[in-house]
């Protein structure tokens, strides 16, 4: 697996992780997003994406 599969995955596994956290109301959008490393507006586009398109959407993020 190379480095940058391997980052992704990573990224993948933080943004589930405040995903479920955001969806049980432990945190807000403003703390997950500053997890993520992205803004607020962001985050919300995750959700969306990965609300409409399942864990396969967020393959598209772009840095």
């Amino acid at each position: 697996m190379r480095r940058t599969e391997i980052l992704q995955e990573v990224r993948l596994m933080r943004f589930e992780e405040s995903y479920c956290l955001w969806k049980r109301r432990e945190l807000i959008q403003e703390e997950a997003a500053r997890i993520l490393g992205v803004s607020v507006r962001t985050f919300r586009r995750y959700i969306s994406r990965y609300e409409e398109m399942g864990l396969e959407g967020q393959f598209f993020w772009s840095k």
